[in-house]
């Protein structure tokens, strides 16, 4: 094992815990972050850059077919092939934490669909359950199985808040373990199952999964209920017939009492065991190989790397598996005294320099390896938080990413990200919220023009009141193309009103009626 400091260029603290790494092709790319995105990187998904021990991260983009997702901590994520062998793959993402704090239910897709020049773009796409659906949670993991030319998602474990009818003002936000059920997850007809094993007693969050074929091995964890590690290994053998499909677990002798533990893969049938916690405040400095033959799993002990000092004597240490036997580990910079808004990462390199090449990985690893919000349970690893953010100018100006026409792709017009009309301007990398309503994406109205299409409300100048009013009340809006169909349900135009002097009261004749002979005795004095 080969232990190596990398140094970061202005942007350290954007890696803080709760992150998750991406491997697409042997380029990693960083997702999760505390805070919502800035403009600099409105996606949240950026590509680490190491070269020469630096550290240097590059915004990544979504295609406008893409949903929106957001910087989600804690989730689990895993690969998913069409078979064990299949080159292309793409990432699920499920659960995590918003930057409200907020728990996700959500289950999004994520594949890489360009890599032309030094733009990476990426399609996002959310999935629709139905069934036994999880809810929301975090600290849980999800793994690939096949089985009879078939796969399925297993999802397990996590922590979710407190039911509403059980929380009190003093544990408004306070969390629990979820029910220790296994969730089989159908995605080509969107359907979910739910399993009650007896060999599952407890809740677990924070534990190690790794699947191979059709079965998935758990491995340590913390249970919330009882402030415990658990020591136990359980086997879930995952078995799908023609008919309904069939989930066993076992209790296997050889468990390891950890949490927060990384795994990475250096093999075909191998894998390391790196980090996590003993206790509350005991770090885990040990590491372990995992060997899976056939239906067999054997944990060993390995030699350690040489911890430096600063890692010896941190109070915690967070990290994520890089892929290809890599691993990336982060300690406070507090613990330096210097800086202590940064953080000082290492990267250890699990297998030698005659082994560190291309390889195809057929299985998928899921852990949870990052420490947790305060406040929401005792243990030592749950304690520390770290505030994320990312500023336009943290990045460099010489590696700023520039447009290029050529890297454009087609891509669909559909979704939010559509050009609505010929003046619109929103793009889903530039755009920031305009209304007080929009939170992370823009909003819609449908113009009733014949089938209907949706057009941008910014594009079509409506005020917020205007607005609201529109999507309270039953009636037709026309966009400003189709306005001439139907021209009293479009927006009014502001009018000037003129403002109109009052006019002066007129004075009126007053006619004196005269008889004949008063007219007479009139003329008679005019004329004397």
């Amino acid at each position: 094992m080969l232990l190596q400091m990398v140094s970061t260029v202005n942007n350290s603290s954007l890696l803080q815990p709760g992150f998750s790494l991406l491997n697409f092709d042997g380029h990693v790319f960083f997702f999760g972050q505390k805070g919502w995105p800035k403009r600099s990187c409105p996606t949240g998904v950026f590509l680490l850059n190491i070269k020469q021990n630096e550290l240097k991260m590059k915004p990544a983009f979504f295609s406008k077919d893409s949903c929106y997702l957001p910087p989600l901590r804690y989730p689990a994520l895993c690969t998913l092939r069409s078979d064990a062998r299949a080159d292309e793959y793409q990432y699920i993402i499920h659960g995590g934490k918003t930057p409200n704090n907020d728990l996700s239910d959500k289950i999004y897709f994520m594949s890489l669909v360009s890599k032309a020049s030094k733009k990476m773009t990426f399609q996002c796409i959310e999935k629709d359950l139905g069934g036994d659906v999880p809810e929301a949670r975090y600290g849980h993991t999800i793994n690939v199985v096949h089985s009879r030319g078939k796969s399925m998602s297993v999802l397990f474990g996590g922590r979710s808040y407190t039911p509403l009818e059980q929380r009190t003002t003093e544990k408004w936000n306070s969390v629990v373990d979820c029910l220790p059920s296994v969730f089989l997850i159908d995605f080509e007809f969107g359907c979910c199952t739910s399993y009650v094993l007896p060999e599952l007693q407890d809740g677990l969050s924070f534990h190690v999964s790794i699947a191979r074929d059709d079965t998935i091995y758990i491995l340590g964890g913390h249970s919330l209920q009882n402030n415990t590690r658990s020591p136990n290994l359980y086997k879930l053998k995952v078995d799908l017939p023609l008919g309904s499909p069939a989930v066993t677990c076992t209790i296997l002798p050889g468990g390891i009492s950890v949490s927060s533990a990384i795994v990475t893969q250096i093999s075909d049938n191998e894998f390391v065991l790196v980090g996590g916690y003993h206790s509350d405040n005991q770090k885990r400095l040990e590491c372990n190989t995992i060997v899976l033959e056939d239906s067999k799993i054997e944990i060993v002990e390995s030699v350690s790397p040489e911890w430096t000092p600063d890692i010896k004597h941190c109070r915690m240490w967070f990290g994520c598996d890089m892929g290809k036997g890599s691993v990336l580990l982060g300690i406070p910079g507090a613990n330096k005294q210097i800086m202590p808004d940064a953080n000082y990462f290492y990267i250890l390199r699990c297998k030698g320099a005659e082994e560190d090449k291309e390889e195809e990985l057929i299985t998928q690893i899921c852990s949870q390896t990052s420490s947790e919000d305060p406040g929401d349970s005792a243990p030592f690893e749950d304690s520390e938080e770290f505030c994320f953010s990312a500023e336009a100018n943290s990045f460099d100006a010489d590696d700023a990413d520039t447009y290029n026409e050529d890297d454009e792709e087609d891509e669909s017009e559909t979704g939010y990200w559509i050009t609505c009309c010929a003046s619109c301007n929103i793009d889903i990398n530039t755009w920031v919220p305009f209304y007080s309503t929009e939170l992370n994406k823009p909003a819609m109205i449908l113009c009733s023009s014949g089938a209907g299409h949706w057009v941008h409300a910014q594009c079509m100048d409506l005020s917020e009141t205007r607005l609201l009013h529109l999507s309270e009340a039953n009636i037709k809006y026309f966009c400003n193309k189709h306005i001439d169909l139907n021209k009293g349900l479009q927006t009014p135009q502001k009018v000037i009103c003129l403002k109109k002097p009052p006019m002066k009261p007129s004075r009126k004749k007053k006619t004196i009626k005269l008889s004949t002979s008063t007219k007479k005795s009139f003329l008679r004095r005019l004329f004397e």
